[in-house]
Order: C-alpha cells, then sequence, then structure tokens
C-alpha cells in the first residue's frame, strides 16, 4: 500500500532553494534566507549563539516571555545583558530603546520580539530598528508570531536576523522555520569564535556549505513534508495576497477586542488597541473569575473554540 504523505520523490536541492527563495519574497528581503529544520526555537537560538559571545554587550528588551529566554541565552554565551522590560499589556516604544542604548553606549547587540503571541503585545519595530541603525548595533528580532498578521520587512527596518515561523499566523506547518541573515550578521558570526560549528544549531554551517556553494548540496536529509506544507502555505498566501491576510487578522482581532467589551465582564489584556497584536487577542478575567475554569465552561458549549 502507497500512502500519498509517504510515497513521494526525494526532495531536490533545487526545490529547496526555491522555497526558500519565496519565503524571501514575502519578506521583502535581498539577505540570505536559511530554513531550517527545527521549530522557530532552532533559528532564534542558533542566531542568538552565533551572533554574541563573551565580548558582547546585549540589550535585551523583554515584552513577554520570549524576551525572557533571549536574556537567557546570552547571558548563556557570556554576554554582557542589559535587559529593558516593560510590562507585558504594554508595547515598547522606541524612544525607551533610546534611552537605553544611551545609558549604555557600548552595546552592539539588540534583540527584540515582534508581536509576543502569549501576551498579545506588539512592538513598533519600524521606528526602533531606525534608533538601533543609528546606534550601530546589530538587530535581533522574532518575528515568529508576526510574520503573516503584520508587515515584517527586514531590509526596511535595519533587522540582521529575522526568526520567523509558518504555524502561526501564516497558518502553516511547525516543524520548520526561517531565517533572514544581513551580511553584518556573517560577519559577526565569523569573527565569533565560539559560534557553533559541525551541529544542528550552526548558521555558519548552513552558510559555508550551502549559500556559498551555491545551494546545490543540502547539509542533511530535509524535512520533506515540512518542506512541502512551507511551499503550500506561501503559494497560498501569494495567491491571496499578503495585505488581504493582514487585513483579515487585524479585522478579527478588532471584531474580537470589541466583543469582549461589548459582553462586558472581560476586558483586553493590552489596554491600548495600538498595542495590541493581530496575530492573538488576550483577554483579562476580573479577579473573581478562575480563567482556566471560564475556558472550559466555554469549552463545554463549543469545542471548536479558538480559547486557551
Amino acid at each position: 500500500m502507497t500512502h500519498p504523505f509517504l510515497d513521494l520523490p526525494p526532495l531536490s536541492a533545487g526545490r529547496f532553494a526555491a522555497i526558500e527563495d519565496r519565503v524571501a519574497r514575502l519578506l521583502g528581503t535581498g539577505q540570505d534566507v536559511v530554513v531550517m529544520q527545527g521549530e522557530a526555537l532552532l533559528p532564534l537560538e542558533g542566531a542568538i549563539r552565533a551572533a554574541a559571545g563573551p565580548g558582547t554587550v546585549a540589550l535585551n528588551v523583554v515584552t513577554g516571555p520570549y524576551g525572557q529566554t533571549f536574556g537567557n541565552w546570552l547571558r548563556d554565551c557570556s554576554a554582557t545583558v542589559h535587559d529593558f522590560a516593560v510590562p507585558f499589556h504594554t508595547a515598547v516604544s522606541a524612544e525607551q530603546v533610546g534611552r537605553a542604548l544611551a545609558e549604555h553606549p557600548e552595546i552592539d547587540f539588540v534583540s527584540l520580539v515582534h508581536a509576543e503571541a502569549a501576551t498579545g503585545n506588539t512592538n513598533p519595530v519600524a521606528e526602533i530598528g531606525e534608533v538601533v541603525r543609528a546606534h550601530g548595533a546589530l538587530f535581533y528580532l522574532d518575528a515568529v508570531a508576526s510574520v503573516g498578521a503584520e508587515p515584517v520587512l527586514p531590509d526596511a527596518w535595519g533587522v540582521d536576523l529575522c526568526v520567523i515561523g509558518a504555524q502561526k499566523a501564516m497558518g502553516g506547518p511547525a516543524g520548520v522555520s526561517a531565517v533572514s541573515v544581513s551580511e553584518r550578521a556573517w560577519a559577526r558570526m565569523a569573527a565569533n569564535p565560539n559560534a557553533p560549528r559541525r551541529s544542528y544549531l550552526s548558521l555558519l554551517d548552513w552558510k559555508e556549505r550551502w549559500i556559498d556553494g551555491g545551494r546545490k548540496a543540502l547539509l542533511h536529509a530535509p524535512a520533506q513534508l515540512e518542506m512541502l506544507a512551507l511551499e503550500a502555505c506561501v503559494e497560498r498566501i501569494e495567491a491571496e495576497g499578503p495585505g488581504t491576510v493582514m487585513a483579515r487578522h487585524a479585522s478579527a482581532a478588532a471584531a474580537t477586542r470589541a466583543g469582549a467589551l461589548a459582553l462586558g465582564g472581560l476586558e483586553p489584556y493590552v489596554y491600548e488597541a495600538g498595542d495590541a497584536a493581530p496575530v492573538a487577542t488576550t483577554l483579562r478575567t476580573p479577579s473573581d473569575v478562575d480563567a482556566s475554569a471560564l475556558v472550559a465552561r466555554a469549552l463545554e458549549s463549543d469545542p471548536a473554540l479558538p480559547l486557551a
């Protein structure tokens, strides 16, 4: 017996490279794009370990739980880390980032999450990117939750390392992810003696063995089903138009916020609508209501509700 998911010809290097090119077009970037064979935590960690080391001085902007994780990875690389945290129901501003950079002019690496799906906030990356670029620091961005729901433009925003995943707003697979890498970032990695090599975490392996080799021979057997799912996911977005997809996310988010307010009793967790991410809308329960019990009760009436 055969199965359509299993009876497939091998995924060629050319097909793999073509999928990378489509992801690059989705991001509007001329930078190198590497599609990595794992969930987005793979390039998120790999990029930090490649670019940061004992001499790195980092500003780690914390607007949710992923920012906390990045700070831990940076410290594990022996970087000097200055955490800048804001309440998770708000966004960080470019002015705040600028002041933090001015207080520590030695900072040469900035890490930021675009949208936090866990808390429902989003940060003004375009404005923050201008501040980081003027300072001269390397800019690392987690755009896993934002891509597909709102614009993600690494080149226009001066982002040196932009990590995306397909499993959220893009509606694609969780088993592969991608990172766009600027020439500055490649140079930083090449100069870092602690950057992973001959490792599943290694971006430099992809650079030297895949990109510099003309993308003719893959490093290892690719995650074929996930790569085909990523291709189909990007193809669907291309066919509908990224603007249409993003507008639908924004409309759904606005309607959810408005509906919660109209019902009463619940209120948006992110107070200001301008700080709210279109990928996920988070709500705050009254102090005397258990959120888990409320979700369980709602799911009893309709198990298909996207509540957690």
